[in-house]
């Protein structure tokens, strides 16, 4: 992987590649960097990392929040408004000024690229949507973002590049990542859930037990099918009294079977401003 800081802007009209941006991901990147006016910065971020890529169509992605999950399990990311609620107001007019920068930056992406952000729908599942349906077998995607979940949607013809890490996880370095195979990731998250996004694991079940579980269960219906499994260790006891929250988990968390119902009453628009884009 190049460095993108390093990378010239330049014309991708004649590659062939896909970049699926994960717009208030990288934003952050400036944030953190406590650079105030950086929305023309971002654009040429993205730029570069398109022709890194060689990526001549560029989709820019904005977050709206998921009124899907809200709705199927309010406590959903309640931690991060608990946050916001704890900001001083200095903290808090920092934050929607660096919000407000990000909108101009999405402007400006505007302009160029494809960029979509629809209220009530998170990027990861208009990422998963295009990555559900419009993989081509001749185009590779390349997704931006640092958050692991992407990881989800990683195949053999779509990867993953974290600028925080500056790695790329792809189909074929996987388990150089995770000790794992990549058809069980979904099933790990479902057991050991997400403190990020609020998500509820079982009590004493990270990667590794889970892991450890999916050797004898496939996979976390396996599990939920087998209630209550054997076992008098205290995560076991943990895992039968984990019950339904291992259906809610799968929707919260399987961007790609669920990308549908998260896009709510956007999904046609959102799939026509795709085709169109992408003339199919």
């Amino acid at each position: 992987m190049k460095d993108f800081d390093d990378i010239e802007s330049g014309d991708t009209t004649t590659h062939k590649n896909l970049l699926v941006v994960d717009g208030l991901n990288l934003a952050f990147r400036y944030k953190h960097a406590k650079t105030k006016n950086y929305a023309m910065q971002f654009m040429e971020t993205v730029n570069s990392l398109a022709n890194s890529y060689e990526c001549s169509n560029i989709i820019v992605l904005g977050d709206g929040g998921s009124a899907f999950r809200k709705n199927l399990f309010p406590a959903y990311k309640a931690n991060r408004e608990d946050l916001k609620k704890a900001q001083t107001e200095e903290e808090g007019k920092e934050f929607a000024d660096f919000l407000a920068e990000f909108d101009k930056a999405l402007e400006l992406c505007s302009l160029r690229f494809l960029t979509i952000k629809r209220k009530g729908v998170e990027a990861d599942d208009i990422a998963a949507y295009i990555v559900k349906y419009f993989t081509d077998p001749k185009t590779h995607i390349w997704l931006i973002s640092t958050d692991r979940d992407w990881d989800l949607l990683i195949s053999e013809h779509v990867s993953r590049f974290s600028y925080v890490t500056r790695k790329e996880i792809t189909f074929e370095n996987w388990s150089t990542h995770y000790e794992y195979d990549i058809d069980q990731h979904i099933s790990i998250k479902v057991l050991a859930g997400d403190k990020g996004d609020n998500v509820p694991g079982i009590e004493g079940v990270g990667p590794k037990r889970a892991h450890t579980l999916l050797r004898q269960y496939e996979t976390a219906f396996d599990i939920y099918d087998n209630l209550p499994i054997p076992g008098k260790q205290k995560f076991i006891q943990n895992v039968n009294t984990f019950g339904d929250q291992f259906l809610v988990n799968y929707q919260l968390m399987d961007l790609l079977t669920y990308c549908e119902e998260a896009l709510l009453e956007h999904e046609y628009e959102i799939k026509d401003l795709i085709g169109e884009y992408l003339c199919i």
